[in-house]
């Protein structure tokens, strides 16, 4: 069990890690050992997270998002498949973290009338420059 918050726990059992080869520079080692760690974890298939956070979490996740719902994060900073491992669970919390939180409803604002004066006259005097580069004519 990983505790997110006070009443939220995800069940580790919702979570499938893989091993795979790490990209990048290691010499020999990147080549031989799978250190680098791929998370999966099904968002619409969770038992454990409320369903607004979780459409929350579909779209903090952006790309690593599939089609199916499933959020993958992978993680290949350190060389130990240890770390990686945990780096992924710590990437994975703190992003369900931030879906716990509603965003805020925007209030509508409107331009104030020194604003939209100051706009039409710098429109105005932008308008006089551009219309006095023009050809001079013949005289």
């Amino acid at each position: 069990m990983i505790a997110i918050q006070d009443d939220i726990v995800l069940d580790e059992g919702e979570i499938e890690e893989s091993f795979i080869r790490a990209s990048g520079p290691g010499g020999q080692n990147v080549n031989k050992v799978a250190s680098a760690v791929q998370l999966r974890f099904d968002l619409r298939r969770s038992a454990s997270l409320p369903q607004p956070v979780r459409e929350r979490l579909e779209r903090l996740g952006g790309n690593r998002v599939t089609q199916d719902g499933v959020l993958v994060i992978t993680a290949q900073r350190f060389r130990s498949q240890e770390r990686n491992r945990q780096d992924a669970r710590d990437r994975l919390v703190a992003l369900i973290r931030r879906a716990l939180t509603p965003p805020r409803p925007r209030r509508p604002t409107r331009p104030s009338a020194a604003a939209r004066e100051r706009r039409l006259t710098d429109k105005a005097r932008r308008s006089r420059v551009k219309r006095e580069r023009g050809a001079i004519p013949d005289a």
